[in-house]
């Protein structure tokens, strides 16, 4: 069955929608007779032992943070407690009443850059990916897509590594960079997964690699970066430099540098930069560990304006030597 192409117009993205045509379609350069895209599935899944309750996440007033915690040699800390967090929202300290550092399940989705300049890096890229997703769990979903001038759902949210494996070892590079709609759908898709179970909660995440700056997006990052800082989604980037990063293609590639760390840093994911292909392997199983040794920290907010203004958000924690990280703030609710 042929993957889901999606070409995208400015006026569907602006209404959230994604037209999929088919390969041999896109091919012959015409959309005419394309129909909505089905309903996502999702595997089946039961709650997670320890699982916080659905209204954890409906309440609009209660903000839900996942929050990293590492120690001075960059190692994961997680047998902290409740009482040895410690939260303010702009400047003022908040009331922690959730609190949760049971291994909640994922939804993830993996975005490989396949534009030409990936061509000889690609199969190992694939490899590391595969690596990636045998990691994932039971109760864990993954979606894989590619991106060059196109984007492609080459496998819809499951929990089968095999099925995620046979989609990473179809991408082959060719074409543009297009990563602002590539993560643009995966922003959405994970908001339709996720509302699609809601006796769960499930912690969400964009894993993406390129290795430039994009080229061919219809969105502009500015409304890329606004809908993932209204999201629930952490973003770990990887900047897969080259020799050009060095020489004439510098300066597009610190653009593209600029780019990641930013929607790392907001979201509260992470970004790298390997100068090595065969540093992906590595790569992605730190941002494997990372994912499971978060904690959830959630509060009521004693801000009771309802102005969709922008709250800034930082967690401190009380062990010497800890930092802790996570996404920047959020937009407080508008009714």
């Amino acid at each position: 069955m042929n993957p889901l192409l999606l070409r995208m117009s400015i006026a569907a993205l602006a209404l959230g929608a994604v037209l999929p045509l088919t390969r041999a379609a896109a091919q012959q350069g015409t959309n005419q007779g394309a129909q909505a895209a089905p309903p996502a599935t999702t595997a089946s899944q039961a709650p997670a032992p320890g699982s916080l309750q659905p209204s954890f996440r409906a309440g609009v007033e209660v903000v839900s943070l996942n929050v990293t915690v590492t120690d001075a040699a960059q190692k994961y800390i997680t047998d902290l407690e409740q009482d040895d967090f410690q939260v303010f929202e702009d400047g003022m300290k908040q009331d922690v009443t959730i609190f949760n550092r049971t291994n909640l399940p994922i939804a993830l989705a993996l975005l490989v850059d396949t534009s030409a300049s990936m061509e000889n890096r690609l199969p190992i890229a694939q490899e590391a990916a595969i690596g990636f997703a045998r990691r994932l769990r039971a109760q864990d979903l993954a979606e894989v897509i590619d991106f060059d001038s196109r984007v492609i759902v080459l496998q819809g949210f499951t929990n089968k590594a095999a099925e995620l494996e046979a989609a990473i070892r179809k991408t082959s590079a060719g074409g543009s960079t297009s990563m602002y709609n590539a993560i643009y759908i995966a922003l959405k898709d994970l908001k339709k997964a996720v509302a699609t179970n809601t006796d769960e909660i499930r912690r969400q995440a964009i894993v993406v690699l390129s290795d430039g700056e994009d080229t061919s997006s219809l969105l502009p990052f500015e409304e890329v970066l606004d809908l993932a800082k209204r999201s629930e989604t952490a973003i770990y980037a990887i900047g897969l430099r080259s020799s050009e990063s060095t020489s004439s293609g510098a300066k597009g590639f610190k653009e593209a540098e600029f780019v990641l760390r930013q929607l790392a840093q907001e979201t509260g994911g992470r970004a790298f930069f390997p100068t090595q292909v065969t540093d992906l392997n590595a790569i992605y199983g730190q941002i494997a560990d990372e994912l499971s040794s978060q904690y959830t920290v959630g509060y009521t907010s004693k801000n009771p304006k309802r102005d969709g203004a922008w709250r800034r958000v930082v967690v401190r924690v009380s062990r010497p030597g800890a930092t802790s990280r996570t996404k920047l703030g959020y937009f407080a609710p508008t009714h």
